[in-house]
């Protein structure tokens, strides 16, 4: 049994290995063996940390939409330029190519929104944390006068936040584009939206 000190690292060692598996492997079937594969632990080790399995994936999904906002929340912090900041937003949200760890995690937790009431809620959490950063931007570009918005900031923010989600989805998908190309779409609607050359 691990020291009490050591719980929390263990749990953070299993929740980065799960990542893992369900990026590789995706959720249908998921076994304690599959994580503990990914460390030092055997698959008893995995089940006295997480005795349901389903707790595992749900810590999963709390720590994805965690790193998920506050990574993008730095991305806009890193520059005082609503212009920028709004570019550095739709970067942060598109994959960068179907191998992005991140995207393939939260595109396999959010299939389990439709039967499964946590990660339903989780992901609206995360959509609505979404919006919050894109509307911040927003406001702050029009209340300084860079952007003469041609829709209400609200509606725009929720609208790119859906763009993002939707072209992502392609492109992890197997479409042909590519994230070069989905920047390039979604800021050209940033541009509309905004008033502003970007």
């Amino acid at each position: 049994m691990a020291r009490p000190k050591n719980q929390a690292a263990r749990r953070q060692e299993l929740v980065r290995a799960a990542k893992g598996a369900i990026a590789e492997l995706g959720l249908t079937g998921l076994r304690a063996v599959d994580v503990a594969a990914r460390t030092d632990l055997s698959p008893a080790s995995v089940a006295y940390y997480y005795p349901d399995l389903d707790e595992l994936i749900r810590e999963v999904h709390r720590d994805e939409v965690e790193r998920f906002y506050w990574s993008r929340k730095r991305e806009t912090a890193e520059s005082d330029d609503p212009r920028e900041q709004l570019r550095r937003m739709v970067r942060s949200g598109i994959p960068g190519s179907r191998e992005d760890i991140d995207f393939q995690v939260l595109n396999e937790l959010h299939t389990h929104a439709y039967r499964e009431p946590y990660h339903a809620g989780l992901m609206a959490e995360l959509y609505e944390r979404e919006v919050s950063l894109y509307a911040e931007v927003l406001e702050r570009g029009s209340a300084t006068g860079v952007f003469a918005m041609r829709a209400p900031v609200a509606l725009a923010a929720s609208n790119l936040v859906a763009l993002e989600d939707a072209y992502g989805l392609h492109l992890m998908g197997g479409s042909p584009l590519d994230a070069a190309g989905v920047y390039e779409l979604i800021i050209a609607n940033a541009a509309v939206l905004t008033g502003c050359a970007l």
